[in-house]
């Protein structure tokens, strides 16, 4: 606990708020300055919440870490279903995928699955793992320990939702990570990207108009938390995405056009240039990993793809050609499925009427993907809200108006996997994640019934996922052994 503590800075820092109401002003004034003292007593009540809540804490395996799963239908990740099937676990990878149901080793757990489904654990590949269950006026008024317990309570429900892993898309999660593979608190595994990297008047400058003009080498609040940074300048991109690749960043997330959720920039603005944002791919190259780009209009998509992006996040309003010249160029596209305003938070004035625009261009955009073949990943990407966060399998679920229920399911394994593993050697975890075979991490869900039949079984976790296990430790288990 002492030595996560002493990283405090880093979990504060990175304050990924897309409200840019007073009251969110407010509790980012108020968090950057929060004390040494402040922060070690939030996160010692969030490490005592999670203890007694402590449903999701690793149930141990045995001496041997041997787990034998048998008597399974299995979905690896890839291919449709197969019948009797055994899967063996040691510590942390999978040992074997059997389906000659041999004898199982002397010195394995057994569980019985009873012909249920095994499936890898799901993968968001856009999560907000700090602020995704806080709401916007509760933050006004909280404290450190109200903040971190809330954040550490998420992260539990997060993983018992049957998602073992998401990529971070803007937050003060370094030390958060670090909390949860340590085994200090449950939760998924996180790929972070630190704070986004914006420019002044993009989506996420949060600054209110009394702070301008911007002061060379002064940082306003957002940025002294470290949620996003604004660089105006080539030198400024390089700067702040080595902060974050420093800060252990598995990959870099700029803001290439404006946003729902930031008032003042409009969902058509465009804010690097090209040359900016290929500074910024370089260093990430330099680095081994890559850069994901926000941007919803053609225009901005386009000019992050003549950077050399290997990501696009949203793409909402992307048009033929755009989508084309994705296609052609390899790009993956990271988009979530807004269907009505039930998959946000409420918004007002400006935010609402961009996320009208969104929904208006969701089916468009999956249509379009689908159709020139771009590389898709799931992610949901909701925030500020308990009651949204838990929609989490829902959004899975919606996906369904585009791709057969198998396909979805790929999606929300193999597939994100694969955009993870852009990451190279700036992977958290390397090694096999999304699939169930030989030498790949042991996380796994058991579920009641067939979800390539009845994919909104996820939507109900509490109900149906029997088992969950993240890197070969049980979190979740109410089958017979």
């Amino acid at each position: 606990m002492i030595r996560v503590g002493m990283k405090y800075q880093h979990m504060v820092r990175g304050l990924d708020c897309p409200c840019h109401s007073p009251q969110i002003r407010q509790v980012v004034d108020r968090l950057a300055s929060f004390s040494r003292r402040g922060f070690l007593s939030g996160l010692g009540a969030a490490l005592a919440t999670s203890g007694s809540a402590a449903r999701a804490f690793a149930q141990p395996a045995g001496p041997t870490g041997k787990i034998l799963l048998r008597q399974l239908r299995l979905f690896d990740g890839t291919n449709p279903i197969r019948e009797g099937t055994q899967v063996l676990i040691e510590r942390n990878r999978i040992a074997s995928v059997d389906t000659t149901n041999s004898a199982p080793p002397s010195d394995a757990v057994i569980i019985d699955c009873s012909n249920r489904v095994l499936m890898p654990g799901l993968i968001d590949a856009h999560w907000h793992a700090l602020l995704a269950a806080i709401p916007a006026a509760v933050l006004a008024a909280a404290d450190p320990g109200y903040i971190f317990t809330a954040a550490t309570a998420e992260a539990e429900r997060t993983l018992l939702r049957g998602f073992t892993t998401i990529r971070d898309l803007g937050g003060p999660v370094f030390s958060f990570k670090q909390a949860i593979d340590d085994g200090l608190i449950p939760g998924p595994r996180i790929y972070p990207s630190g704070a986004m990297i914006t420019t002044s008047g993009g989506h996420g400058d949060l600054r209110m108009l009394t702070d301008l003009p911007r002061r060379s080498g002064q940082l306003s609040s957002i940025e002294t938390l470290g949620g996003s940074m604004i660089a105006d300048s080539i030198g400024e991109v390089q700067l702040r995405t080595r902060e974050q690749l420093l800060q252990g960043a598995s990959q870099l997330k700029l803001v290439g056009g404006g946003g729902v959720s930031s008032p003042r920039s409009p969902l058509d603005m465009t804010t690097f240039s090209e040359t900016d944002l290929r500074a910024a791919v370089d260093v990430a190259r330099d680095w081994n990993t890559y850069v994901t780009v926000h941007a919803y209009a053609p225009n901005t998509i386009r000019r992050a793809i003549a950077a050399g992006a290997a990501c696009i996040e949203h793409a909402h309003l992307m048009d033929e050609d755009t989508a084309r010249i994705m296609a052609d160029q390899g790009v993956w596209l990271s988009i979530q499925p807004f269907l009505s305003a039930e998959d946000s938070v409420p918004l007002t004035g400006p935010s609402q009427d961009k996320l009208r625009q969104v929904i208006a261009g969701t089916d468009m955009a999956y249509t379009l993907a689908r159709k020139h073949k771009i590389k898709t990943a799931f992610g949901s990407d909701l925030l500020f809200s308990a009651t949204m966060a838990a929609r989490q399998g829902n959004m899975l679920t919606h996906l369904t108006r585009w791709y057969a229920n198998l396909e979805i399911l790929r999606m929300a394994t193999s597939t994100n996997a694969e955009l993870l593993g852009l990451s190279h050697q700036r992977n958290p975890y390397p090694g096999k994640l999304g699939v169930i075979e030989e030498g790949a991490f042991a996380d796994l869900l058991v579920i009641d019934g067939d979800p390539v039949e009845n994919i909104s079984l996820i939507e109900n976790p509490d109900a149906n996922l029997r088992l969950i296990m993240k890197d070969g430790k049980i979190h979740k288990n109410t089958l017979a052994g």
